[in-house]
């Protein structure tokens, strides 16, 4: 246990490095940027060291996974922001409600109406991004979203729910292409929900590979797996 916190530390350092190096080029400040640690197929006990390590904010994209994990580090008395990474489907919505504090991938009306209904009847407030599609037009859709049309209604549907409240956007950027354009689009998405609800300030963009780009568009929360945590593991039920 001790040499993996040793090797958790070591990746957090190189990270917070990376992104106050891209934060430097961009002219940002380090402390305008989020570090979401995305811990899927790892156990809860990184989750724990990483909590020793000053980690608050924890991401999960599926929630046969992610429900478990929440209640062990809950009963060990671990206080953690929950983020929801991952597509949800809406007949999962109220488990999920149960648990994460931050739902990144609400990209359809039905999704937003199902939360929203979960959230009050649990008696919590969560906070939702509208997960916006950037692939091209035309371009197959594999990593989920919202298509830039639709992306106003959905926030708007978000905002509607009194246990919801709308944070901002979320977006991934396209196998084998290069982030940046990509990213620039999201920033665009960003200030037109944000013009229209100015308390959705939110950008979730940027993983491991590409997060000095999302960063340079003005991301807000990066989310980080392999660089902090390693390969990833098979996940067993």
């Amino acid at each position: 246990m001790t040499d993996r916190l040793a090797e958790l530390g070591a990746n957090l350092t190189a990270v917070r490095a990376q992104i106050s190096a891209a934060c430097a080029v961009a002219g940002r400040d380090p402390a305008e940027v989020t570090l979401i640690a995305v811990t899927k197929t790892f156990p809860v006990s990184d989750i724990l060291l990483l909590g020793q390590l000053g980690i608050a904010d924890i991401g999960e994209n599926r929630d046969a996974e992610a429900a478990p994990k929440a209640a062990a580090c809950a009963a060990a008395g671990v206080l953690l922001r929950w983020h929801f990474v991952g597509q949800l489907q809406v007949n999962k919505a109220g488990r999920v409600a149960s648990y994460a504090d931050v739902v990144h991938s609400v990209d359809r009306i039905r999704l937003a109406a199902a939360l929203g209904r979960r959230a009050s009847a649990a008696g919590r407030a969560i906070d939702c991004l509208v997960q916006v599609s950037l692939d091209d037009p035309g371009q197959a859709a594999g990593r989920g979203g919202a298509d830039a049309g639709e992306v106003p209604v959905i926030a708007a549907a978000i905002a509607a729910q009194p246990s919801l409240r709308l944070a901002g956007v979320m977006g991934i950027a396209p196998l084998g292409q290069p982030a940046g354009p990509a990213y620039a689009r999201l920033r665009e998405l960003a200030e037109l929900v944000r013009a229209a609800h100015p308390d959705a300030r939110v950008i979730s963009a940027g993983m491991s590979a590409d997060m000095g780009a999302a960063i340079a568009e003005g991301a807000t929360h990066v989310r980080i797996g392999t660089a902090l945590l390693g390969g990833r593991r098979p996940f067993v039920r």
